[in-house]
């Protein structure tokens, strides 16, 4: 018999909560790989399933690239699925993470945030998943251990979510959330359940019904059009995302706001956008800043895919300018996030960008650095700027 979750509140860390996530949905199948910091997710999924907590077929493979490669094959037998990775793991992931999503299999990963080497650095950076941002997977940023157990169920029923049907990683601050404990509400079996319903893949492997999949394809084959229909269904994924953390909140009593969140917004002149925990570091200088006169706004960003490209022109109207900060580095004209949101702007008036690069390799980023960031949109160009980095103007 396998045992059922009742409702109850926790102190636990970021990985044990979204193995708890993964178990409250129903994963039949788990693909494991260690590597640090992800490791004690699988961990606790393998203690699962050995206690018979767990319902699941837990397979250990010998590479991240077979990891992914597993839950393919598995998502394609109707299998909910699940795998976790970090930094590296996730570089080496790279062509099986086209080919799931090529496939249009709504697989649910977890991604702890951890920088990329050289030097080697186990502590929290964005390259490795922004690296990932063109793959046809959707992607989700988390502020707290909460919002990572709630963004698991909420994730499997966006990504299943027929006009979807793309995979979807969830990501976590190295340290910050990965091996931190926070306080956690657990939602019963149940509520769960009647939420996010078994999946039902309509084109499952079936020995009865024979087909092919990812076939080859000439020029003049359906490459182009499929590709067409992931991009088709990338832009869906914003109703269903909004209709799903709807429906969550009217559920579990915890709003999510879609694809992005406003924070102290309605008459900022200044705004930083960020995303993960630097969020919240940046939410407290905002109200200190606020106590103090200045008209300052933070806005946080949920979903990097499908990027929020109406909500942030929408919240950013009237401004004098507007901060964008990447955890994440990118050679060659900015921040990804930075590139992203210039694009959003494009043609909607003339608001000042600055694109602020901080928190590398998990350097902390202070509340002096946050209150320089809008020193520096008060009274600098615009332009991009490295934030306590040794040697930087």
């Amino acid at each position: 018999m396998i045992k059922t979750v009742q409702k109850y509140n926790a102190i636990m860390t970021g990985n044990e909560a979204v193995a708890i996530g993964a178990k409250l949905a129903r994963v039949r199948f788990i693909s494991a790989y260690p590597i640090t910091p992800q490791t004690t997710i699988v961990e606790k999924l393998a203690e699962m399933v050995a206690n018979r907590e767990l319902d699941s077929r837990y397979v250990e493979v010998e590479s991240e690239h077979s990891a992914m490669a597993a839950v393919m094959a598995s998502e394609l037998t109707g299998a909910r699925s699940y795998t976790a990775t970090s930094s590296h793991g996730l570089l080496y992931m790279h062509e099986m993470l086209h080919w799931v999503a090529g496939q249009r299999l709504p697989v649910v990963m977890s991604v702890v945030n951890r920088a990329i080497g050289p030097p080697w650095n186990i502590w929290s950076d964005q390259t490795d998943t922004m690296n990932q941002k063109d793959t046809g997977w959707l992607q989700v940023y988390c502020e707290s251990n909460q919002e990572a157990l709630d963004t698991i169920l909420m994730g499997y029923k966006i990504a299943e979510n027929r006009d979807v049907l793309l995979p979807l990683m969830t990501m976590e601050d190295a340290f910050v959330l990965s091996h931190t404990s926070e306080p956690v509400n657990v939602p019963e079996q149940k509520a769960v359940d009647d939420f996010l319903p078994e999946l039902d893949l309509s084109f499952r492997i079936d020995v009865e019904n024979p087909m092919g999949y990812g076939s080859y394809s000439t020029p003049d084959g359906p490459f182009m059009e499929l590709k067409k229909d992931m991009s088709d269904s990338m832009d869906k994924a914003r109703k269903a995302i909004k209709k799903v953390t709807a429906e969550f909140a009217a559920s579990m009593e915890r709003d999510y706001s879609g694809l992005l969140e406003e924070f102290m917004m309605e008459d900022a002149e200044y705004a930083i956008i960020a995303s993960g925990t630097l969020a919240s570091s940046g939410k407290y200088v905002v109200q200190r800043m606020r106590e103090k006169g200045h008209k300052v706004g933070l806005i946080r960003i949920r979903f990097f895919r499908p990027f929020p490209s109406e909500e942030i022109r929408n919240a950013t109207k009237g401004l004098k300018a507007l901060g964008v900060m990447d955890r994440s580095m990118s050679f060659g004209t900015g921040g990804n996030t930075y590139l992203e949101v210039s694009s959003s702007l494009y043609g909607q008036g003339y608001t000042p960008i600055y694109g602020f690069t901080a928190g590398l390799g998990g350097r902390d980023v202070k509340i002096e650095d946050f209150e320089e960031m809008f020193r520096v949109m008060e009274n600098k160009e615009p332009g991009r700027y490295w934030i306590n980095v040794r040697g930087a103007d």
